[in-house]
């Protein structure tokens, strides 16, 4: 009797652990773009708030929301932080992180599928495959309000959230036991082409590259480099480990034709899959 329990247990838990599903990612982030234009401080982005706030109920982690005021061009304007925590027992931490909103064009029809809702979409996926997993180190998600810029990007003009929370975690202490952030943009491009950023940790860079020859997919993590700022860089300049992810080859960037048909659930699949073993390598070490 003893011994059927134990299997059922261990089955039980096989089947609560889920691999990452592209489908899924991909329907999570055309719900994303049904919301429309997203701006920080819009009635639209508060819509998608509360939507990846109950998304995040039906998984088994703890949720905090980092609520702030950002000095912008066009004023104060509210901004939101949503963290989904998976704690472990090593007293270190993972992050994995992307963005949510949109760059604010007045009279424009942009939803950003691929910039703000793709990243939107593998991190929600990305907290179900992990809610079923047994941790080693804290592992965080992590929706980033306010990485547009309001007005032109500039010093002072973008990257709200990931300065607001890299600022948090250097005076709480928080950022000396990350062992690693992660950070996703613009990465369902049907043509996945990820190159690597020159800002990022080498060592996490080596990693990561490893993880997608391993998985298969050395043609769409190529050798060639690029510089990029983006959510990675408040954390890299306060000497964080840090990685950026980004398809910044794609055509339609800030252009009203940033639209679903140019994403596929393989791309958002591959990212996923990379993402997804690094974080299970990175607890290893």
């Amino acid at each position: 009797m003893f011994r059927a329990q134990v299997v059922f247990f261990m089955t039980a838990m096989l089947a609560s652990a889920a691999e990452f599903s592209g489908d899924a990612a991909f329907a999570q982030t055309k719900k994303a773009v049904k919301f429309g234009p997203r701006p920080s401080g819009s009635p639209e982005i508060a819509k998608l708030q509360a939507y990846i706030l109950a998304q995040l109920k039906t998984c088994k982690c703890e949720v905090s929301e980092d609520n702030f005021m950002a000095r912008t061009p066009r004023g104060q304007v509210a901004m939101k932080n949503i963290i989904a925590k998976f704690p472990g027992k090593s007293g270190k931490a993972i992050a994995v992180t992307g963005h949510y909103d949109t760059k604010l064009f007045p009279g424009r029809k942009f939803v950003g599928a691929s910039d703000g809702a793709s990243s939107t979409g593998l991190l929600l996926e990305l907290t179900h495959a992990l809610a079923g997993e047994a941790r080693t180190d804290d592992v965080y998600v992590i929706f980033f309000d306010g990485e547009e810029a309001v007005g032109e990007w500039s010093f002072a003009d973008k990257l709200y959230g990931s300065r607001h929370l890299a600022t948090t975690w250097r005076e709480n202490g928080m950022l000396a036991k990350l062992k690693a952030l992660i950070n996703v943009d613009m990465i369902g491009d049907k043509q996945l082409n990820i190159k690597r950023e020159e800002n990022s940790r080498r060592a996490l860079v080596d990693l990561v590259w490893k993880v997608a020859a391993d998985l298969g997919f050395r043609a769409n993590f190529v050798q060639e480099s690029i510089n990029i700022d983006d959510d990675h860089m408040p954390f890299v300049e306060m000497g964080a480990p840090a990685i950026d992810l980004i398809d910044f080859d794609y055509a339609p960037w800030h252009e009203d034709s940033d639209t679903l048909d140019k994403l596929s659930a393989q791309s958002l699949g591959i990212v996923g899959r990379v993402v997804h073993e690094s974080v299970r390598r990175l607890e290893k070490q």
